[in-house]
């Protein structure tokens, strides 16, 4: 098994020791291969919200960097952690400049065979909100989630007992990502349920307006009114009723939005 670890952090402080610690509890466990990728050493580009990878597809970005390179290294790998410090409240800039560089991902979702661990560190307040947002981010992105860990690392001298605490908790996080890289995908929950729905609805509708992701969504087949989820796993019943509704009703919206904009 392979795993890649996207790394926010701009030196290898407490966020980078903290996944190294998890590297070590799943290497005495099973030989996984560990890949870091230091977005401070990646070429990246900034987003230009231009929106030619939504309408044209990626492909067509003018942005030319290590992106492609960066993409086709997150589907070599069975799992990825996403590690980020927490910079004012958020994740840092590194990891924010990766987020927006593939955010074409969040209209044409992919990482479904993937399951990612969430980690982040703070000297003090953020991880619940960069934790959340990490977690919105992979789940559109298709991957599943498969454990979040947030850790206080104070500036200061940290006592034994935080330490000890901080140890736990990451040891409790290399289990549930080795476990899941173990398991076929769980079934989806109502949101990512939802998700879908909501998607298949806007990119159905959008054909003359979002080409790209009209034919991306359509050649995977996720426009056909059998579909239930992006992948064939089963579906609860109620979230699938309850996705079908609100794709109805975002349908009629967009539909009436068209309808006047036309006028």
């Amino acid at each position: 098994m392979k795993v890649l670890v996207i790394m926010g952090s701009p030196r290898k402080g407490n966020t980078y020791q903290a996944v190294k610690r998890i590297e070590e509890f799943i290497q005495s466990k099973d030989d996984v291969e560990f890949e870091y990728l230091m977005l401070k050493d990646a070429d990246l580009s900034q987003c230009n919200g231009c929106f030619v990878c939504f309408v044209k597809g990626e492909d067509h970005c003018p942005c030319k960097d290590d992106a492609p390179f960066i993409e086709q290294k997150m589907h070599a790998a069975d799992g990825v952690i996403l590690a980020t410090p927490v910079y004012g409240m958020n994740v840092s800039a590194l990891m924010k400049t990766f987020i927006d560089r593939f955010s074409y991902i969040f209209h044409r979702p992919r990482f479904f065979d993937k399951k990612a661990l969430l980690l982040s560190t703070t000297g003090a307040l953020g991880l619940k909100e960069v934790l959340n947002y990490l977690k919105l981010v992979a789940g559109v992105w298709g991957f599943e989630v498969a454990h979040s860990v947030g850790i206080v690392t104070p500036p200061m001298k940290i006592s034994e007992k935080k330490e000890q605490e901080n140890n736990k908790k990451l040891e409790k996080a290399a289990l549930a990502f080795y476990n899941a890289l173990q398991k076929e995908r769980h079934p989806p929950g109502l949101r990512d349920v939802f998700i879908f729905h909501a998607q298949k609805a806007s990119f159905g509708e959008l054909g003359q307006s979002s080409p790209a992701d009209y034919t991306y969504w359509k050649e995977k087949g996720w426009l056909s009114a059998k579909a239930k989820y992006y992948v064939e796993v089963p579906v609860n019943p109620v979230y699938n009723a309850i996705g079908w509704i609100s794709e109805q009703t975002l349908k009629r919206k967009i539909r009436k939005g068209m309808g006047e904009v036309r006028r």
